[in-house]
């Protein structure tokens, strides 16, 4: 049995596959790839709801989100972590990311227009993070599954916490209901998006798929969402914006219509509403924290110098 083989046993097996253990080429590059995205996807997702600390309705709203965006944060950090453990370094990701070579999530290339918007994206982005990121709790690969964990508790908090807003302003007044339906119109179908192309159009999920990385399809994941969330809509007393919406008694699942595709390639490769604006930001904060990044190093360096005079 060679190396490959082997590999695929362990991988076979439902054993993990850690850092010091060989692993082919193209497997470390997919982990690189998905697990630095996901990383890159957490920071960039901190930029629409950051733009709402300020103006929550409530001081208990402002110390929610503000506790949701630093719980993002940390995402990113264990992710960044999980991704160095193959061998690229956080500065390299960054430098991707920055110049473009490096994609995040699509869904957070949509501008949030009102309140309502931080309900929508808790309920409905954060509910289909969890959908895709339940699976990965069982990656093969080690140090991505365990990250996972924690992650995955933590969407789940922010899942509810975003429900709770939606439910809150459809008990308030007609215009606060308005509000609500007006944010479900806008980010169910990029909600939709979130789980990538069709089957058969995914160039990626077949192997991931054989390596274990991931354990479920697109279609298969955009589903379970879908049947997910459309009592939780009917609960709040909301109309989901797809006319072709429809159950299923013979499949048990829910009908509806087709993704706008164009929109979907679009957004992907830099032309959504806000793709330049996100990237901006992100470049602007981190020239301007080259400072902090230096002074961390120097301060570094002073006690790697310190203790190597007293050894």
């Amino acid at each position: 049995m060679d190396q490959t083989e082997r590999f695929q046993a362990i991988v076979d097996a439902e054993e993990k596959i850690e850092p010091t253990d060989w692993m082919p080429e193209e497997y470390r590059k997919s982990l690189i790839r998905q697990i630095a995205q996901h990383a890159h996807s957490e920071i960039i997702g901190m930029q629409p709801e950051g733009n709402w600390i300020s103006r929550a309705p409530t001081l208990k709203r402002k110390a929610i989100l503000m506790a949701k965006v630093q719980d993002e944060a940390g995402h990113g950090l264990y992710l960044y972590s999980a991704a160095e453990t193959l061998g690229i370094s956080r500065d390299e990701m960054l430098r991707l990311l920055h110049t473009g070579r490096h994609k995040y999530s699509s869904i957070f290339n949509y501008p949030t227009l009102s309140w309502a918007d931080m309900g929508a994206i808790g309920w409905l982005v954060d509910g289909a993070a969890i959908t895709n990121q339940v699976m990965l709790t069982r990656s093969s690969y080690g140090p991505y599954a365990r990250a996972m964990v924690r992650i995955c508790k933590e969407e789940s908090f922010h899942q509810r916490q975003g429900y709770e807003i939606m439910l809150t302003l459809c008990r308030g007044s007609a215009e606060q209901r308005a509000m609500a339906q007006d944010a479900l119109d806008r980010w169910w179908w990029p909600s939709l998006m979130m789980f990538g192309p069709h089957d058969t159009a995914s160039t990626h999920t077949e192997q991931s798929m054989a390596w274990k990385i991931k354990r479920i399809s697109n279609d298969e994941l955009r589903q379970q969402f879908v049947d997910m969330t459309v009592p939780q809509a009917d609960y709040l007393g909301l109309t989901m914006p797809d006319p072709d919406m429809r159950f299923d008694e013979e499949t048990g699942h829910y009908r509806f219509g087709e993704i706008d595709w164009d929109e979907f390639w679009a957004v992907v490769k830099g032309d959504g509403p806000m793709n330049r604006e996100r990237i901006a930001a992100k470049n602007r904060a981190w020239d301007e924290g080259a400072w902090v990044r230096e002074a961390a190093a120097a301060h570094a360096a002073k006690h790697a110098a310190a203790a190597r005079r007293s050894a």
